[in-house]
């Protein structure tokens, strides 16, 4: 009969700092944001990413229904677009996302 040990192996790292080191972030140039006006709304992907898939579309309407989503036309709850969508069941947030995009469209969103 053949034996069979559990061998259990460890490693220890250690990092030794000299009186040079220090563990500070490297200072990068500040990334400005464009004059203009600014966009209602938030993304469709900021709203998506709060939901738990798949999801029904009355539980998304009762937990997301009063955001208010980005558009190619302008500002929308997400509640109206939902009814307007046939999809009962999203399974994933990609269903979820294209469901949305048919009813409100894509491409760049209005500024103005």
């Amino acid at each position: 009969m053949d034996r069979i040990e559990n061998v259990t192996l460890s490693r220890t790292v250690s990092r030794v700092m000299s009186d040079t080191d220090e563990e500070t972030e490297e200072e990068a140039p500040a990334v400005e944001l464009g004059e203009g006006p600014d966009v209602e709304g938030e993304p469709l992907a900021r709203a998506a990413s709060r939901l738990t898939w798949p999801a029904k579309r009355s539980d998304v309407r009762a937990q997301e229904g009063e955001t208010v989503i980005r558009t190619p036309e302008g500002p929308v709850e997400l509640d109206e677009a939902l009814a307007e969508s046939e999809v009962p069941l999203f399974e994933s947030r990609s269903d979820f996302l294209e469901a949305v995009e048919d009813v409100v469209g894509r491409g760049p969103v209005a500024t103005e």
